[in-house]
């Protein structure tokens, strides 16, 4: 397919895109455009630093690893790569797309939305939420509470 080696989206990618992850094609369209302006290095690849970028998740509390989550994909693992192409991309934020039992859409199921939340919290990769995770992720959100306080006053 060519979004692995080619920047160019073509009709049968947004087709594909759209069976896959339940985004229309002009949502599929509005994400490359999203994906190209974060692609600095026109490389048709986004790395961390490209994602760290991103305000929104510059400020939120769990913003690593909703960023880890772009690198989760059993492609990427395998390989050891750090970067994530658009059918990455589009494929992850899928997972945020709201519950809808009426499609078939096999990234969108509360299975899928549980088992990819869960990634989310799993801070050490063991297949628990421990003490810890938790911890971690709460002294993140207090964290993140106190800087925006400070900005605030």
């Amino acid at each position: 397919m060519g979004l692995k080696s080619s920047t160019l989206l073509q009709e049968e990618d947004i087709e594909e895109l759209q069976n896959e992850t339940g985004f229309s094609p002009n949502q599929i369209r509005r994400l490359y455009c999203r994906f190209s302006s974060l692609d600095k290095a026109t490389k048709g690849t986004l790395s961390r630093e490209d994602f760290i970028c991103i305000p929104e998740l510059a400020i939120n509390p769990i913003g690593e690893r909703i960023i880890d989550a772009f690198f989760m994909n059993e492609d990427s693992q395998e390989r050891g790569e750090q970067t994530c192409n658009f059918r990455q991309f589009v494929k992850t934020l899928a997972h945020f797309r709201p519950l809808d039992e009426s499609t078939e859409n096999p990234l969108n199921t509360r299975e899928k939305k549980l088992h990819f939340a869960f990634k989310i919290y799993d801070l050490d990769n063991d297949g628990k939420i421990s003490k810890e995770d938790l911890m971690q992720v709460l002294e993140n959100v207090d964290m993140n509470a106190k800087m925006s306080i400070r900005f605030l006053a």
